[in-house]
């Protein structure tokens, strides 16, 4: 979703019953003669979340739930409303109804961390970006993520995240990479709902994005995605079925672009036939904002809520149901699911009460989540970890190196501490400082530093240190598209430049998707940090000095060039389509030109298989300061189909390996050569050994029947493959399934 115009609205008084801070409800909840605290849906909590909705739906006026169903607009959007100043300076909100009990839904972008704490004057934790997070492979680290967000979240006053992105990654190329988890759906989905499982056991509503296939920020408001229906259920939405399966969001939110011929948000076979049907979700559907384009279609197709205001589900709606256009069974069909949300979600039963943010706390929880999420690429001739007793001196070279890391832009961007608020696509540096967390490593050794902004200069400074390490960056950001993936700025001649003066350099990379690196066989390591939040640089200092021994493996394939991509030419808008902001502001629009997803379930490592196309780096791919064996796999095909094998660490030091396990399915299904089924991380001292067991769920196994619009486990020989890459699969064995 876009957010322009910063400026904070003027306060306005409005008296109305229903109109009352979220605050006040706090307050009301600690007294008990309150007759709100009466009712009895606020007083019988052993009620189910549907029981307690039906009792308010009785209680409610037309108006009211009108009210309910669309947003109240946000700062700088629109022509501010009097009842503005009830909004947290979020992304939007929706009204409560305070003589019945019901809060007000106060919403926050919190992608990577809790967006908009400066206008309110408040501090939120950057977390390493969401790819990052995905390196890790790490259930308990996305559980981690979630909590502090959904913490951050009510200590501001908001009590609905805006965050959740799991779109898969067809396009590298897509500015909002960094956003997602990666391009296996098994993988995303899975860390998606552990992330939102613990992100609602802070009371606070949970969201996962953007349903569905979008994958391309050129031209989202007009771009029809086409794609068969197997592909669709097998890639992007089973990304989407497995996370709601983990983490039981309460809300779902549509995307910008259309799905084979209609609109996200107004797309009856996505919001209603697959998601609220074939699922069961029982949540609510809200727009993202700017994407609804109609009242009666979008309300018959599935969608709940408008936001950020209430072009079509505002007074367009209320004459629609007293026309008769829209029955009242439908309209209490959305608001018995927004109601559900809250009290399921325990916004009602426990109040937003803002707090002081725990921001040692959280500095902790985002340097160990960077250290679990930095892959480590290239390490020639084990030059790391760096030994300081060994090092006399030390080259640090890279824009910004000396003050601070990258992070990813538009709607996802956390303000930095002490710093003016983000503008819309601003290239903001977080305050963590490569050069002073190297300084405190090697505190011995002389550091130097430059720039890189003269090349000669850079290759200069390198030649005087025993190792040069080059921090290079990639700015990623919604609402546009990267032309290529080189690193820009002239940054890959730094690199070799400063190689060619010293054979001993590592480049971090502070990227938000896949670089090419045309430099590779010239250094001598190579880490990717992704965009690695508040900590990142102590988090890569603890890495390449051997106090963390890295861990993380990629969550999607580095290709050699644009030239292997499914889609070699990036599909831009036509000229003359219309321009997003023109959408996002009056709703009216059409898809005015198609990307065909033509290599349908080809996806990531998936058509580097398929097309037999070697990589730079395989999905799954990740070295460490040890090594590991794998041996005896033995698979059971039961009512639960499981790999069991041993993993030995076989070097001198403690360490994680991440062991997956892949499937190749029968011929006849007519698959892609191999699929991720399933993983473990395990804990490993030099020596040890531990016999791992995976527990392949059978849906990871079957197909997507589209004839009979169903799952299906095809009977055949299948080849279970267990190993420490997507392309290092040493143990494997076939089975029969009949």
């Amino acid at each position: 979703m876009k957010r322009t115009g910063r400026t904070r609205l003027a306060v306005i008084v409005f008296a109305a019953s229903s109109l009352v801070p979220s605050s006040i409800f706090a307050q009301r909840a600690n007294k008990a003669d309150d007759p709100v605290q009466k009712l009895p849906w606020i007083k019988d909590k052993s009620l189910s979340p549907d029981e307690r909705a039906d009792l308010v739906i009785k209680e409610m006026t037309l108006d009211e739930k009108i009210d309910l169903i669309h947003g109240e607009g946000m700062p700088g959007w629109g022509k501010p409303r009097p009842n503005a100043y009830l909004g947290n300076g979020g992304a939007g909100f929706v009204l409560g109804i305070a003589r019945l009990g019901i809060p007000m839904i106060q919403m926050s972008d919190a992608a990577y961390g809790v967006r908009s704490s400066a206008e309110n004057g408040r501090y939120s934790t950057a977390l390493p970006s969401n790819l990052a997070s995905a390196a890790s492979w790490d259930t308990q680290a996305a559980c981690d993520y979630g909590a502090l967000i959904g913490r951050e979240l009510r200590a501001q006053g908001y009590n609905m995240t805006l965050g959740g992105g799991v779109n898969i990654t067809r396009e590298p190329r897509n500015g909002r990479t960094f956003e997602y988890l990666g391009e296996d759906p098994v993988l995303a989905g899975t860390l998606v709902g552990n992330r939102i499982k613990c992100e609602q056991a802070q009371h606070v509503i949970g969201d996962i994005k953007h349903y569905a296939v979008n994958d391309q920020e050129s031209g989202r408001n007009e771009v029809d995605s086409i794609i068969d229906k197997r592909s669709l259920r097998e890639t992007d939405l089973f990304a989407f079925q497995i996370g709601l399966k983990v983490g039981d969001p309460a809300a779902v939110m549509c995307s910008y672009n259309a799905i084979n011929g209609d609109f996200a948000c107004e797309n009856k076979y996505l919001l209603t036939d697959v998601l609220k049907k074939d699922w069961n979700f029982k949540g609510f559907v809200l727009s993202d904002w700017g994407g609804t384009h109609s009242t009666i279609k979008a309300s018959a197709a599935g969608l709940d809520n408008e936001e950020p205001l209430d072009d079509f589900f505002g007074a367009k709606f209320k004459d629609a149901v007293q026309a008769g256009k829209i029955s009242q069974a439908e309209l209490d069909d959305h608001v018995h699911r927004i109601l559900r949300a809250e009290f399921a979600s325990g916004i009602v039963d426990f109040p937003m009460k803002r707090s002081v943010v725990d921001v040692e706390g959280g500095f902790d929880t985002a340097r160990r989540i960077a250290e679990q999420s930095t892959v480590l690429l290239k390490n020639k001739d084990g030059l790391l970890p760096l030994d300081r007793a060994k090092l006399h001196s030390i080259a640090i070279i890279g824009h910004n190196a000396d003050t601070g890391m990258i992070s990813g832009g538009g709607s996802a961007q956390v303000d930095p501490p002490g710093r003016p608020v983000a503008g819309w696509q601003a290239h903001v540096w977080f305050p963590t400082s490569p050069l002073k967390s190297v300084r405190a490593k090697a505190p011995s050794a002389k550091i130097l530093f430059d720039l890189g902004a003269d090349l000669a200069s850079a290759a200069n400074i390198a030649k005087q240190a025993d190792v040069a390490i080059v921090f290079v960056h990639q700015w990623s950001s919604e609402g546009m598209d990267h032309p290529n993936l080189s690193l820009p700025l002239n940054q890959d001649a730094l690199i070799q430049a400063v190689a060619a003066a010293n054979p001993h350099t590592i480049v971090v990379l502070e990227t938000g998707t896949a670089v090419t690196m045309p430099w590779l066989d010239q250094v001598s390591g190579v880490l990717e940090a992704w965009y690695a939040g508040s900590k990142g640089a102590d988090a890569v200092a603890n890495i390449l000095f051997g106090d963390v021994n890295p861990s993380a493996k990629l969550p999607m394939t580095f290709p050699r060039s644009e030239a292997d991509l499914p889609h070699p030419n990036l599909v831009v808008p036509p000229p003359g389509a219309q321009g997003a902001a023109a959408v996002m502001r009056t709703g009216e629009a059409k898809p005015t030109f198609s990307v065909h997803y033509d290599e349908g379930l080809k996806v990531g490592y998936k058509w580097y298989d398929a097309e037999k196309k070697p990589v730079l780096f395989p999905f799954g791919f990740g070295l460490s300061y040890t090594t590991y064996s794998y041996s005896n796999l033995k698979v059971k095909h039961e009512k639960i189909t499981s790999a069991s094998f041993t993993v030995k660490n076989t070097g001198n030091r403690a360490g994680d390996e991440i062991a997956e396990v892949y499937a190749a399915l029968p011929a006849s299904t007519g698959e892609p050569p191999k699929r991720l089924v399933g993983w473990s991380k395990v804990h490993l001292n030099p020596g040890e050994t531990s016999n791992v067991t995976v527990s392949i769920d059978p849906d990871y196994l079957s197909i997507f029947d589209d004839a009979h619009d169903a799952w299906k486990l095809v009977p055949g020989t299948y080849t279970l493959m267990v190993g420490g890459s997507s392309q290092n699969l040493p143990l494997t064995q076939k089975i029969e399934i009949k």
